[in-house]
């Protein structure tokens, strides 16, 4: 992967609708290698999908909360993942070093949501803390960095 492989991807992280046109004209290359560069992005597995990305608060989602959750034991590991996959108010679930095992990415109708979401997770098997916290404002969000290395 190369610089003009990054500026491609760079074009579709902004927008995965872009044409082949649209790009070629951002990165000066033709658009048949464009063509072709995404063609090879998507086939080594770089570019896994292309989404959209969804204006929560017109979505009805209100609220958006991260919650830190500490498991008792690393043996409930995948009943605690496979509830978070299911469940469609948890937008993102990390596993993580330090003090707290996962952070969740919430988002929800309202606190009374949230509320039952967080009695939820707390009576899931395994579960022995959560700290949560409301997010006043984003100030950035994207979905992949595109940075030199």
């Amino acid at each position: 992967m190369d610089s003009m492989d990054r500026s491609i991807l760079k074009c579709l992280s902004e927008n995965s609708r872009q044409s082949a046109t649209e790009i070629s004209r951002t990165v000066h290359l033709s658009i048949a290698a464009v063509i072709e560069r995404i063609r090879k992005l998507e086939r080594n597995g770089i570019i896994r999908q292309y989404t959209i990305v969804t204006d929560q608060r017109k979505m009805g989602n209100e609220v958006t909360a991260l919650m830190e959750v500490s498991l008792e034991h690393p043996g409930y590991y995948e009943g605690f993942t496979k509830a978070m996959r299911e469940n469609d108010h948890i937008v993102s679930c990390d596993y993580l070093t330090g003090d707290y095992d996962f952070m969740l990415k919430i988002q929800t109708r309202s606190s009374e949501t949230l509320e039952q979401l967080h009695r939820m997770i707390k009576s899931i098997k395994g579960v022995s803390g959560t700290k949560t916290y409301f997010v006043l404002k984003q100030i950035k969000s994207g979905l992949t960095a595109v940075t030199e290395t």
